[in-house]
This record gives C-alpha cells, structure tokens and sequence, in this order.
C-alpha cells in the first residue's frame, strides 16, 4: 500500500453541531410523531451532504471486524453482514470482509486499504476503532465510514462519518425476564428462598455500555422475581475466555444462581454447562454447547443498518451521523428460548412487556424501579457530547425515566443502581 499521510483526530472533531438536529436515534419506546418525523429526517436535516446515487450492482462494501467468527461480537456481525449480502443482492466482489484488526493504527491502514479498493462504504464494529475511522474518513471524503458503538459522528463535522448502535438495552431487560422467571421457578421447586434469588453478570469493563446493559438486564429480573440481587465481576478485556470462564466460577462459587454476560468468548456459558448453572447469554443462542443450562440471548441484529447504508449511498441519500433502532423496528432480537431450560410462562411473560415497550406503556429505565443510594433520582446530567474529560452535558431524566440512547446512539446510562454490587471496579 503506497505510502499515507496521517491525519490527527482533531481534524475529526473540529466543528460542535446541535445535539437536537443531528441524532438519528430513535426511542423505540414511546416516540411521539414529532420524534418520529425528527428520525426519518436525520440526514437532510443534520446538514449532511448526500452523495451521487450508484447503481445498486456497483456499490462495494467494506467490513473491518475486531476478531474472527469465534467471538461470538463479531460472528453476530459477520451473520448480518452475509444476511445483508442476500437481501440486497451483492456479489462476493461486492463485499470485504478484513478480520482481526485491532484497536490501533492497523485499522486505519485497512479502512484506507478498502477506499483505495473502491469500496463506497467502509464499516468498523469496535469501540476502538473509532478515531482510526474519522482519520480514514478525512482523508477520503468520497467514502462513506461507519462505525458501531461510537460517541463522535454527531460532532465531528465530517459528512462522511457515521456512529450506529441499537437500543439493545431492551432486549436485555426482556432477557432478564427470562431470567427472573427461571428464578421464580428455582424458588418455587425448593432450590433456594427468595431472599437468596441472587444473579451474576459477567462484564468487559466499566464503560456506560456495559452498565447500561447489565442495569436493563437486571431491572427486567427484578420486574417478575422482586427479591433479586446481582453481583458483577469485569474481566477488563471484551474477548478472553480464560478471565471470562473464571468472572463466572467466581459468580457461581459466591452462589449466584444464575449468570449472565455482556463479554464475547464462550468462557461464562461453558463454565455454566458444566457446573449446571442457568445461563442467559449475548449476541447469539449457545443452546448447541449448551442445552441443558442455556435459556435465551439477546443481541443486535445489525442487517437492518448494513441495508440501511448501502442503500443510502444507492439512492444518494445521506446517512444519518447517529443512527439508532430497537425491537419496534427488528434491530434488537431475542433468540429462540431453549423450553428446556425456561421457566413455564417465559414466552407470554416476554411477549407482554416486549408489547409494553414498542407501545411506550413501559420504559427500562422509569425512575419509579430503581434508586441509587435509597434516593430516587429525578435528574441527572450525562456525558453525551463525549470529550477528553467526560464532561456532562445533557439532561437525560424527563417524563418520569432515564433517556438512553435517544440523545446519542451509543448508551450512556452510567448510575450504579441499589441491589447490584460490582465485585472489582480495576477496569
């Protein structure tokens, strides 16, 4: 590859546009019609220059993925992508796939690799790829970057430079249902009291993302089996089956009843299987390693968004900065519950709330389930224009319930509940 400048990141982040105009987030849980009509304008209305339409048989896709098809992350990524493919009708010359690109310079050379290999789109799944993505995307104004989980896209003032994320805190409350009903079910056989309904998540580390999902799986426990508690062990890596397989021994030894995990190995759900504890898991169903203990997981279903993309620059529409959908619209899923570990009433239990949430009857994180300290909380100021000192910026509590992911697609729900103890914080 001949020989690139490198462009500092601050050329990423040099204009601050108006939170209000730019999010492409959707609430998925009770939207008024102006929110609505707010959404499905993001992309004119941010300013954002669309681009020349392309035949649909001349469009080139690049994906960078963190790792490989054995992280259950990734492989939920590489699912979608491949389901995209089919659905829009892409040949194999139409789609790159770059696997096991770190969080560091190497991103940047393979983004770039991909523009220099026509590629109209280039999408990153990782956290850390992010400012290896806006480096890219100033050097290559003619091509579209996207990204997964970022904080920057809606101020950076780069046409080009896109953030996407899904309100997956709601499948993880629905999941957690799974859950609190397999508790109720544990206590009402005699394998323990309800003072004992005790959970354990395992967590990558401390971000907003990982608090933002166990709080939601949590709260979803708590809403059928009241009683229940949960401690959290961090791992401090997204993918080590090693640490993730020990966070859960030491759940279960501590007498957890029931793990869960926002981390991307098979290291929780084995160490489950073999010691017979009920698993809940993420991005994927791990029923056919392990049957006798797996109830459901949750995950985004990224299709819709890779679709979402490609067609954009199809039609010379311009991508939203900050896009975000949930289950209203198929971005967040369940998996098949696996009936011979769910509790009796699971399916009905799941339909109902998931009925609730789409409706805007129910939000996950109403102010009324939880406290913080034994105080409600009816304010709370969040870090959603994200900058090198996290400083809050935006009122997120109104209407009686915290606001995640509509101000900004990556969560930032950050409070450390009452009933959730986190068991090492290094990370």
């Amino acid at each position: 590859m001949k020989l690139r400048k490198f462009f500092a990141l601050a050329l990423a982040v040099t204009t601050v546009l108006s939170m209000s105009v730019l999010t492409g987030c959707s609430s998925n849980s009770g939207s008024s019609s102006d929110k609505a009509a707010e959404t499905t304008e993001t992309g004119e209305s941010a300013g954002e220059t669309a681009g020349k339409a392309a035949n649909l048989e001349d469009i080139k896709i690049g994906f960078i993925f963190l790792h490989d098809e054995n992280s259950t992350y990734d492989k939920n990524f590489i699912d979608a992508a491949n389901a995209a493919k089919e659905a829009l009708g892409l040949s194999d010359e139409q789609v790159i796939f770059k696997t096991n690109i770190p969080e560091s310079s190497e991103c940047y050379e393979a983004a770039a690799d991909l523009a220099d290999r026509g590629c109209n789109i280039v999408f990153a799944d990782s956290f850390g790829h992010e400012q290896y993505m806006a480096q890219a995307a100033a050097e290559f104004p003619d091509v579209q970057f996207c990204h997964a989980t970022g904080t920057t896209a809606h101020t950076a003032g780069l046409d080009n430079f896109h953030n996407a994320f899904a309100s997956i805190y709601e499948g993880r409350y629905l999941a957690g249902i799974a859950a609190g009903m397999k508790l109720n079910e544990m206590i009402a056989d005699g394998e323990f009291t309800e003072d004992e309904a005790k959970i354990g998540y395992v967590g990558a580390y401390t971000y907003a993302e990982v608090i933002s999902g166990y709080t939601s799986f949590y709260l979803g426990a708590k809403s059928v089996c009241p009683s229940v508690t949960m401690e959290v062990q961090f791992t401090g890596s997204w993918y080590d089956e090693t640490a993730e397989k020990e966070a859960a021994n030491t759940l279960i030894s501590r007498d957890c009843k029931l793990i869960s995990q926002h981390a991307d190995s098979m290291g929780a759900p084995t160490a489950c299987e073999s010691a017979g504890v009920p698993n809940v898991s993420y991005n994927g169903s791990t029923v056919s390693a392990c049957p006798n203990t797996f109830i459901v997981s949750s995950k985004i279903d990224w299709a819709p968004y890779f679709e979402y993309i490609v067609n954009c620059v199809a039609n010379g529409e311009a991508i939203a900065a900050d896009w975000c959908k949930g289950i209203g619209e198929g971005s967040v899923v369940l998996t098949e519950l696996n009936d011979a570990v769910a509790a009796e009433g699971t399916a009905e239990a799941i339909a109902e709330a998931e009925e609730k949430l789409v409706s805007g009857e129910l939000h996950v994180f109403d102010t009324t389930t939880f406290t913080v300290d034994g105080a409600a909380v009816d304010s709370y100021m969040a870090d959603v224009d994200t900058d090198a000192d996290y400083t809050p910026d935006t009122e997120v509590i109104s209407d009686g319930y915290f606001h995640e992911s509509e101000m900004r697609s990556a969560p930032y729900f950050d409070l450390r509940i009452d009933g959730i103890t986190t068991l090492n914080e290094m990370f």
